[in-house]
């Protein structure tokens, strides 16, 4: 009743009805995965630098309708950051402004449920421009991959301690880890771990 309310009230705060396919219902076959690459952890003061998603769609990953776009920062990035994600300043000279490259990742989304990895930074970060633009954050529902996981693990040990790291995670799974760290690439494994979950009680 609660999120019926908000979501209500969301969308009342919409400054452009050209948006309003986000508020939607969303498909029930199909959900998009993605990942951002971002200046630092910090949703006030930190900026985007790419986003990655891709749709999955009765369990299978749509490679050929990925997305993935760069955004050019406000400040020069700083080289902590840059150990992390390689994307250098000069990589991002020609990069979109982060508005086109949030038109381009509203229109590849539309209406579905998302899914993410610690999805809750991920989508503070788009809100954080969100907001500003269109008065609203993400309507989309949201599903964190973590706490499938942890409540699969659960069931089997309930008085264990569950390691959420990323790669702990995909090495439980029996999943290949992508050596290049970015945005598409982690969307990428981050659903070959929904789709395992997904499907797989005996995890």
């Amino acid at each position: 009743m609660l999120k019926t309310f908000f979501k209500r009230l969301n969308r009342k705060r919409l400054k452009d009805e050209q948006y309003a396919f986000l508020f939607e219902e969303p498909p029930l076959d199909e959900v998009v995965v993605f990942d951002t690459e971002t200046t630092g952890l910090n949703p006030k003061t930190d900026e985007i630098l790419s986003i990655g998603a891709l749709i999955v769609k009765e369990n299978k990953i749509l490679m050929s309708q990925k997305f993935e776009c760069f955004i050019k920062p406000t400040k020069l990035i700083n080289e902590e950051s840059i150990k992390i994600h390689q994307l250098r300043n000069i990589d991002l000279q020609n990069a979109l402004d982060v508005q086109k490259a949030l038109e381009a990742f509203l229109a590849f989304i539309g209406s579905r449920t998302l899914v993410g990895y610690y999805i809750e930074f991920d989508a503070s970060m788009i809100n954080k421009y969100l907001q500003p633009w269109l008065g609203i954050r993400l309507p989309n529902p949201q599903i964190e991959l973590s706490g499938i996981y942890h409540d699969k693990k659960m069931k089997r040990i309930p008085d264990g301690v569950i390691d959420l790291r990323f790669d702990v995670m995909m090495k439980d799974l029996d999943l290949p880890i992508f050596g290049k760290h970015d945005a598409l690439n982690d969307a990428i494994m981050t659903a070959m771990m929904y789709i395992k979950l997904h499907n797989n009680d005996k995890i």
